[in-house]
């Protein structure tokens, strides 16, 4: 029986894994599951099941369907917290869900609840950088006002242990800008072109800022 319990897991993990590659999910989420009991291997299933409809709920053409597909990812996500609320992955597939569903206020308790100490814990520099610029981005959404200040202490933290996010450097500088801090706001578009000198949205910014 445990066998086949270890060989099941074992190919979850390496669905989730191409998954992942497929999909441009930060794909070091799952460098540190522990197959530890049935309930944590259930916990990944619920897991995998709600990125992949996630993933479909992206790609669909029509407003229903994605709602649909997206509640239910929402759904999987919430069973695979119950089952293992420590780690963050799923609190981070339940913020992505409510973000497709529209729900900007709920996909930042989401994504607080994978930042908060005990959960984060499960999270690599590179994973919580990636962690803290969503927050950005929906602490700015959620907002009509937006909360630039709260913002940019998580940009500058992302930035700092991830420092080729040329998006994480632009939108610092998006926030910097609407700060009036302009030299503060050149400097994080330039990083971002350090970082990638193709993006076009970092070059374009920093042409209007110097106009």
């Amino acid at each position: 029986m445990w066998t086949d319990l270890l060989l099941q897991a074992a190919l979850i993990l390496l669905t989730l894994f191409m998954f992942l590659l497929m999909h441009n999910i930060p794909q070091k989420f799952f460098s540190k599951l522990r197959l530890r009991n049935r309930a944590d291997i259930q916990a990944k299933r619920h897991f995998i099941q709600g990125a992949q409809l996630l993933a479909q709920a992206k790609a669909a053409k029509d407003r229903s369907t994605t709602t649909k597909l997206a509640k239910s990812a929402e759904s999987e996500a919430d069973a695979a917290i119950a089952m293992d609320p420590k780690e963050a992955a799923a609190h981070i597939l339940k913020a992505l869900a409510l973000e497709v569903l529209g729900f900007k206020t709920s996909a930042l308790d989401a994504i607080d609840a994978a930042l908060s100490p005990t959960v984060a814990k499960s999270l690599s520099d590179p994973e919580r950088a990636d962690a803290l610029f969503k927050r950005a981005e929906l602490r700015l959404a959620a907002s009509r006002r937006g909360r630039v200040d709260s913002a940019v202490e998580d940009l500058v933290e992302s930035v700092r242990l991830k420092g080729d996010n040329a998006k994480a450097f632009c939108l610092l500088g998006d926030c910097y800008k609407r700060k009036g801090l302009k030299n503060e706001a050149q400097e994080a578009y330039e990083d971002a072109l350090k970082a990638q000198p193709n993006y076009t949205v970092a070059r374009e910014a920093l042409n209007r800022l110097g106009s």
